[in-house]
């Protein structure tokens, strides 16, 4: 405690001139984030905190001489999955800030669903000492569902635990919408567990509208990143939520979104990513990715900034960061230009921590041996993926291009030799979820459209909610090849063909993630694509696609390890569809 009014009495007298700051960033052109204005000024640092704005402030050890660059809070993300980026929180930090990001707010909801209340204590642990701020929210509904086999649960005493530690902000989105609604009583429980501490709730709502949306928000939910409209956003905002605008490497709403944001209401939005990639961390960037995009489709610029600063530090009660502004946390990011929004400097609490897209400081990993025993699947046989049926026609799930949800179809069975069979002219493949936590050995089989393969599968660990083994393919053999991959790598991403694996990607930390820097394992995924694609597959990132077929909280139709799930009607339904 003495230090820490030591530091702040040093800070207070840098302020008051009465001694040199730690640092000044001298004649930049300061956005302010809560005018709207931008003004040529010095900007002083001391004790990682902000304490001088204006001429006044010249003296400090150490001088940037900035030339008119324009100068920004730290970015701030919203909502975001770390572990879909395929990087460790190391890794993920040596991807993000960079590109400006100074804080995360995120949800461990994938690695909850593997190892429970553990996979979120390694999140914190591997987020320690990083020169990114990482604040997480309690995940809110392992599983999200019933209808498929989760590693682990976490029930309202497990949420009110987690929700005690003091970089967990929240409760995370809620995704079982319709139990709220329905006053389910284990639901009711964590939000007032996280209402009760003063913190905040997200929710998840795609399509809600109405008396449910009402009765949902009664409860004291805050956020909505689902929106895909421009009406079911414009009444969610009506009704007081904070919409976050998502532009993730899948899902895309930004343009949808966008023209809802005026003036008068742009404090209520955010933008966020959800899931971004590690190659498009990469190549297109994160936050300033997003800032790009926006202001492209015509958003002014420091509304656009808003919405990545001082919008979440307000929506999460990060009153500390957000702005440059005397005594916020000196978070900085330095760019050329409010159209390009490329970082040139990073500034961590006032130290310098990235110079031109790279990181100025190695990070050490957190070894974790926990995480490594989280593919638990026995032995496979061709047998296991024999699919018949007693109908001849079948529900067939379909891709939708650039977005999550999936439509249901009926088509006539691609049937030979007995058997339904993948009939790669139509574009149908066979699809199979395995579950991977030793708990059920279940094996669900359907088909689905939309991905494109003339021949041989795919396969992974990572298959959203509850992350059960996924494949996709034309022939049982290659399924069987990318399977047995993925077991052998203990979690990971594979392409087979003529009965051999053609590229992999090892991710061992719950199956989820790779320990490897990021420009590794973008390469790598670069490399699987780039097999998917000569393979016959049209999408960027199949396995992107692959990873949410298993989801069965978005609708329409999807497949988990218990089988096919009717999203809307909420339960389980025969391939036959006759």
């Amino acid at each position: 405690m003495r230090d820490d009014v030591r530091t702040l009495a040093e800070a207070i007298d840098a302020g008051a001139l009465r001694r040199e700051a730690d640092c000044l960033l001298e004649g930049v052109r300061l956005l302010n984030v809560f005018t709207g204005e931008i003004a040529r000024t010095n900007v002083a640092v001391a004790g990682g905190r902000i304490v001088g704005i204006g001429e006044a402030y010249r003296r400090a050890r150490e001088t940037f001489a900035l030339d008119g660059r324009y100068l920004l809070p730290g970015l701030i993300e919203g909502h975001i999955h770390v572990e879909s980026s395929l990087l460790t929180p190391e890794g993920f930090a040596e991807a993000v800030v960079p590109r400006g990001t100074t804080t995360v707010v995120a949800d461990p909801h994938e690695i909850a669903n593997v190892l429970g209340v553990e996979g979120v204590q390694y999140m914190l642990r591997a987020s320690q000492g990083l020169p990114l701020d990482c604040f997480f929210q309690a995940p809110s509904c392992v599983p999200s569902s019933p209808l498929e086999t989760a590693g682990a649960s976490l029930g309202p005493p497990e949420v009110a635990a987690l929700l005690a530690e003091e970089r967990i902000l929240g409760l995370a989105e809620m995704m079982d919408y319709p139990g709220v609604i329905r006053g389910r009583p284990e639901n009711l429980e964590k939000i007032l567990a996280a209402r009760s501490r003063g913190k905040v709730v997200d929710g998840h709502a795609p399509g809600l509208t109405g008396e449910g949306l009402v009765a949902y928000l009664t409860a004291g939910i805050g956020t909505d990143h689902e929106c895909t409209t421009l009406e079911e956003a414009r009444e969610k905002l009506r009704l007081g939520m904070r919409i976050m605008i998502r532009e993730g490497s899948q899902a895309k709403n930004m343009a949808d979104l966008l023209p809802l944001v005026r003036p008068e209401s742009a404090r209520r939005f955010l933008l966020v990513s959800d899931d971004r990639e590690a190659q498009d961390l990469l190549r297109e960037g994160h936050l300033d990715a997003l800032l790009r995009r926006a202001v492209s489709l015509g958003l002014p610029p420091h509304l656009a900034v808003q919405m990545v600063t001082l919008n979440p530090a307000e929506a999460f009660g990060l009153s500390d960061r957000g702005a440059v502004a005397p005594g916020r946390i000196a978070d900085l990011v330095l760019v050329d230009s409010l159209q390009d929004f490329t970082p040139l400097l990073v500034f961590k609490e006032g130290r310098l921590v990235a110079r031109e897209g790279r990181l100025l400081q190695e990070l050490p990993r957190l070894q974790d041996p926990a995480t490594l025993k989280a593919v638990q699947v026995g032995p496979l046989s061709a047998k296991r993926l024999r699919l018949t049926t007693s109908g001849s026609r079948v529900r067939v799930i379909e891709v939708v291009p650039g977005q999550i949800v999936t439509r249901g179809l009926v088509l006539e069975a691609p049937m030979a030799d007995g058997e339904v069979r993948a009939d790669p002219a139509r574009d149908v493949l066979k699809l199979a979820v395995l579950e991977r936590h030793g708990k059920t050995g279940n094996v669900g089989l359907g088909l689905v459209r939309g991905f494109g393969l003339r021949e041989g599968a795919l396969a992974s660990s990572i298959a959203h909610d509850s992350h059960n083994l996924i494949a996709v393919g034309v022939d049982d053999r290659d399924l069987l090849a990318a399977l047995e991959e993925v077991i052998r790598m203990r979690g990971g991403l594979a392409v087979a063909a003529g009965g051999t694996v053609r590229a992999s990607l090892a991710l061992p930390v719950a199956g989820l993630m790779s320990p490897e820097p990021a420009e590794k394992v973008g390469a790598a995924m670069d490399r699987l694509c780039g097999r998917a694609r000569d393979l016959g597959s049209p999408l960027p990132n199949p396995f992107a696609v692959l990873s949410f077929l298993a989801l069965p909280v978005i609708p329409e139709l999807r497949l988990t390890d218990r089988g096919l799930v009717d999203v809307g009607r909420g339960e389980l339904v025969p391939l036959a569809a006759d």
